[in-house]
């Protein structure tokens, strides 16, 4: 088998002892048909070497990878599903294929989702339809691109199978969707332990995740341990939500059972990337209360962060903890700040400075509504004062020349660029950024439904590639 002795697998959690996991079968699929591999993904653990008849049997008919797990592990937890909790959760339609490390020695994780029933599938039928496998390959592309810390999209087969959805046209096709992640933990793991009152399980869990994906924590114990681990979460979380929010991106469903212990985007259902400037704009068609719209993910996360600091109150004393939930804010908009100089590619000049460039662009951007402006203003200003005479002789020249943007030229006129190497890519030839709104997605997904024509969704791959690329901005 042409695995590369680099290969490094680490079952780890399936050797922990914790009482998190029940093993699976995976479910036999009629065909198997590969539609998506990601090399780029599969060099970082080692993997690139298989051909495509050993990516299909490991990926679509899941044999185990050497010296790996021996069977596929659905995880349990629990989790509040738009601030109700749900204590029937657990993954219904994936599980935890694999773990192994990469290069940095960074604990993977290979995760399924349409890989069949489990014992949490809820009288489900424990698939994905193709459809929401194309959409979640290109969401984990393109915020990958824009710089999110997110789970990679590592392989995309089809099933063969007729699927019947309330939500889309039926009977539609099946997939199934492999992820690489940096852990499966969520916060509701931490919420069915609190749940069921498993106070040494919390402690085990507390250990293992502080081990395997904070080390530098390694000196902490008991109490301390808790708090720190709580503390760095915070931080951790605090980051990925400034990535969402300057990448325009809409989560959908920022429930706890979708958040992640190591900061990590994944799970991708409904989501939008903002057209233009629009806090109110919501991903989801049932979220009719708009919970989770663009401006309410802040205070979405922090809620959830809220949950997870009650459920670590079980073994940890509550001050430090709420001391940490009341840091989020801070570290927040401190964040916010920098990771805006890093999407426009300008050298940072302190909070003082910042906050009213920030200000000033999203007053400008609240004037324009041109689809794409959002994601075009980023690429028009990459590199700060250096770009304006592009900014001005490009596609959204009126949206820079309305008087609503008097302020942010004045101050963006001070920034220079972090790294004025990169533009001199080609990407900055072109006129337009690369995106992903929501016609987009459909007009992609039309060609497939009606004559399996792939190509267009492959362009738009290698577009965003491009993008990758260019912008420079790989998170992890």
């Amino acid at each position: 088998m042409p695995i590369s002795a680099r290969y490094r697998p680490d079952p780890r959690l399936a050797a922990s002892g914790l009482p998190l996991v029940d093993a699976v079968r995976a479910a036999d699929f009629p065909r198997t048909v590969l539609r998506y591999r990601n090399d780029r993904a599969a060099a970082s653990v080692c993997l690139e070497g298989l051909s495509d008849d050993e990516w299909i049997a490991h990926f679509g008919r899941f044999t185990s990878l050497p010296d790996n797990q021996a069977e596929p592990l659905a995880l349990r937890y629990h989790g509040h599903q738009f601030r109700h909790y749900n204590p029937d959760l657990g993954d219904g339609r994936g599980f935890l294929f694999a773990q192994m490390r990469d290069a940095r020695d960074r604990l993977l994780d290979l995760g399924t989702k349409g890989s069949g029933t489990t014992p949490w599938s809820r009288g489900g039928d424990g698939r994905l339809t193709l459809k929401g496998g194309v959409r979640e390959v290109l969401a984990t592309a393109l915020l990958e691109a824009l710089g999110v810390n997110t789970s990679k999209s590592f392989s995309l087969i089809e099933t063969g199978e007729s699927l019947r959805r309330y939500d889309e046209p039926s009977p539609t096709r099946a997939a199934v969707l492999v992820r690489l992640s940096h852990s499966h933990i969520r916060f509701g793991t931490f919420e069915r332990l609190a749940y069921l009152n498993e106070t040494e399980a919390m402690t085990a869990l507390v250990r293992y995740v502080a081990d395997v994906y904070y080390s530098d924590l390694g000196d902490h114990q008991g109490q301390d341990l808790t708090h720190a681990l709580f503390d760095a979460v915070v931080t951790k979380t605090a980051h990925l939500t400034t990535q969402w929010m300057c990448a325009g991106f809409v989560h959908g469903v920022l429930n706890t059972d979708n958040m992640n212990i190591t900061g990590e985007s994944f799970d991708y259902g409904p989501y939008r990337f903002l057209p233009h400037y629009e806090p109110g704009l919501v991903a989801a068609y049932f979220d009719e209360g708009g919970l989770y719209a663009y401006a309410r993910q802040p205070d979405a996360v922090f809620w959830n962060l809220t949950q997870l600091a009650r459920c670590l109150s079980l073994i940890g004393d509550s001050q430090p903890l709420i001391d940490s939930l009341n840091a989020f804010s801070e570290r927040y908009q401190t964040v916010m700040a920098t990771q805006f100089c890093r999407r426009l590619n300008i050298a940072p000049q302190g909070m003082e400075t910042e906050t009213p460039l920030m200000q000033a662009a999203f007053r400008m951007l609240s004037a324009a509504k041109t689809p794409g402006s959002f994601e075009g203003f980023f690429f028009d200003w990459f590199g700060g004062s250096l770009s304006e005479a592009r900014a001005l002789n490009g596609p959204r020249a009126e949206v820079y020349t309305h008087p609503d943007a008097a302020d942010f030229r004045r101050l963006i006129g001070s920034y220079t660029p972090a790294d004025a190497a990169k533009l001199s890519h080609p990407l900055f030839a072109q006129a337009t950024p690369a995106t992903l709104l929501y016609d987009e997605i459909e007009a992609l997904w039309k060609p497939i439904a009606e004559d399996d024509d792939w190509s267009l969704l492959y362009e738009k791959l290698a577009e965003i590639e491009r993008y990758r690329e260019g912008l420079g901005l790989n998170a992890e």
